[in-house]
């Protein structure tokens, strides 16, 4: 799980994109010789001088770029606000507190009509609770076998990931509305739904985090990963991982062309199909190459703009849990269309405080989201 801390290996393999690019595709040491390659690319790959506007067999633009104006240094204050990072060490860790009790309110108020009741999951939103730590090991190599289930108790290998996304990311409507104490509360609940402990202790109902137990924190996957990317030795840790090719991804040679099954001794004879040994047939739903859509249920069909409302709007105006106005709710709805209904038009249109413009889908046009606006506006008389 690379972090933004890790801004020398993401930089790195920025670098070396283009290189191992070329490398992938022909797949051969011949080429790396023919121009000089060094495999020194921190993930293994292969990287080459430039000369004389050459590259490989790429040319490459030598004009003079010094007038080009990149911008200037940002400012102590600049960067201050940009690197808020929350990371393992403590690093960027707010000083607060938050009680589990208090972070169940908040789930309920602000989470559970995506992420479902205690963390279990919601349609189309990640399953925070549950999982079993012993299932990531799961390869389903036979029918039957379940696949491993990451959650946030049985995958994630930090808790700092959780409550700097929370920060920045949470709630979906409206972002960085938070305070350091409701991060806390959060963070503790989900810890709670997860059976963690800090330190021998039961994350249970009347526990309160704070920063100096979060720091006690040691989630059950915490050593599932590897290569360590963390601490001053990531980079090298990375390094040395892509080095020992054979132990950690494998050894052989690509063929790159005329391949052939190599158990097939007569070289004019196609290479033999390989078929799936151990096929995964109990699927819910099950597998169809059906392309129809559903039949809708129901005695009374929807029309085309209840339809756009459900797969467009309703998510955040089916209830006030996001912070939107409740389709249905009359008080609300009145005071909105005070503004006029070209003003909330336009803000349905082209976006207003935490609502993207046209509900984040630029596809639907002006008059399908006025519409829509509507029939919300109708079903909230």
């Amino acid at each position: 799980m690379f972090k933004l801390d890790h801004k020398s290996i993401v930089i790195t393999a920025a670098l070396v994109a283009s290189t191992t690019l070329f490398t992938g595709c022909f797949g051969t040491s011949n080429i790396a010789e023919s121009y000089n390659g060094s495999v020194d690319a921190l993930d293994g790959g292969v990287t080459y001088p430039r000369e004389n506007g050459i590259e490989t067999a790429y040319a490459y633009n030598t004009q003079d770029v010094s007038g080009v104006n990149h911008g200037r240094v940002p400012t102590p204050n600049e960067l201050k606000a940009w690197d808020a990072d929350i990371m393992p060490d403590g690093t960027g860790l707010p000083e607060g507190s938050g009680s589990v009790e208090l972070g169940d309110e908040l789930y309920e108020s602000q989470c559970a009509s995506c992420h479902g009741e205690f963390g279990a999951g919601g349609k189309g939103y990640p399953t925070l609770a549950g999982g079993s730590l012993d299932s990531l090991t799961n390869q389903r190599t036979a029918p039957g076998m379940d696949a491993p289930k990451r959650t946030f108790g049985s995958y994630w290998p930090q808790a700092s990931t959780m409550i700097w996304y929370i920060r920045d990311a949470m709630p979906y409507a409206h972002p960085k509305s938070l305070s350091n104490d409701e991060l806390y509360a959060l963070t503790a609940y989900l810890l709670n739904v997860n059976e963690i402990s800090i330190d021998g202790v039961e994350v249970d109902d009347e526990y309160v985090l704070d920063r100096e137990k979060f720091l006690k924190i040691k989630m059950p996957n915490r050593e599932g990963f590897y290569p360590n990317i963390d601490g001053p030795n990531g980079v090298e840790n990375v390094r040395a991982f892509f080095a020992d090719r054979p132990k950690n991804i494998g050894a052989g040679t690509k063929c790159m062309e005329d391949c052939k099954d190599p158990n097939i001794l007569d070289g004019n004879k196609e290479a033999t199909v390989m078929r799936i040994g151990m096929e995964i047939s109990n699927v819910v739903p099950a597998y169809s190459t059906v392309r129809d859509l559903p039949v809708e249920a129901g005695t009374s069909a929807k029309s085309e703009t209840e339809k756009l409302y459900d797969a467009n709007c309703a998510l955040c105006h089916a209830t006030d849990a996001m912070g939107a106005p409740a389709v249905g709710d009359h008080d609300t709805w009145a005071t909105v269309v005070a503004q006029g209904m070209d003003k909330v038009n336009s803000n349905a249109i082209n976006g207003f405080g935490g609502m993207p413009a046209k509900g984040g889908n630029m596809d639907l046009t002006d008059a399908q989201v006025i519409d829509i606006v509507k029939f919300m506006v109708d079903s909230s008389k």
